[in-house]
């Protein structure tokens, strides 16, 4: 049986929040991911009642504030001790914090996602190999500013106990961030004071008390 058409907000809400809990306590990273487990779970075919990407992250914040509000502002803390000491490491690159660690909506297993810029892909990786850091590469699409889609080189590794991921720019990139995959406008970065900053914030948090019984 069709389902009515008053009743697709309230799917979206439900598909959203199933979204939210399926990337916080099962370590789906990705949107698409989540909304095909998401949909299975919840028998859903109707795609009007798909959520889009930033209502899934909207329900994704409130998701972690209501069911893990200490635990993961301690978790974004050290995420975020981490990236600095990372944007410090590769100064030379001219890192800019991206994505969840910098929004606050990085869940349990997410990466810290940093964008460089270097006249070439192989200066990145000649200064990671020159400090003997394993890495793994690969690439990643995305949209630039004027819309076109690119292929551009990354890097990962380990450090702190999280996982950098490291997307390389041509340096006049740095004058135009690339297309959102959560709301398709430009992607917000942060450079290194902006991040202490937020850390600044962090530290002064005060996790909730327990009421008085």
């Amino acid at each position: 049986m069709a389902r009515c058409r008053h009743d697709t907000p309230r799917l979206k809400t439900l598909m959203a929040q199933e979204c939210a809990r399926i990337m916080v306590e099962e370590g789906v990273q990705d949107f698409r991911s989540a909304k095909r487990k998401a949909a299975l779970r919840l028998a859903l075919t109707d795609k009007a009642a798909l959520p889009d990407n930033a209502e899934i992250e909207r329900a994704l914040l409130d998701y972690q504030r209501l069911f893990h509000a200490s635990r993961q502002a301690l978790h974004l803390r050290g995420l975020r001790e981490t990236a600095v000491e990372a944007m410090r490491f590769l100064a030379r690159f001219r890192p800019r914090l991206v994505g969840p660690v910098l929004s606050g909506a990085a869940g349990p297993h997410a990466d810290i996602h940093l964008h460089l810029f270097a006249d070439t892909p192989t200066d990145v990786l000649l200064f990671l190999m020159e400090h003997r850091i394993p890495f793994d590469n690969a690439e990643r699409r995305l949209r630039l500013g004027n819309g076109d889609p690119a292929g551009l080189p990354t890097f990962r590794f380990d450090a702190g106990g999280s996982r950098i991921d490291l997307t390389v720019f041509a340096p006049l990139a740095e004058r135009e961030a690339p297309r959102s995959p959560v709301s398709g406008r430009p992607m917000r970065r942060a450079g290194l004071a902006e991040v202490r900053d937020l850390l600044a914030e962090d530290r002064l948090w005060t996790p909730p008390t327990a009421p008085e019984r």
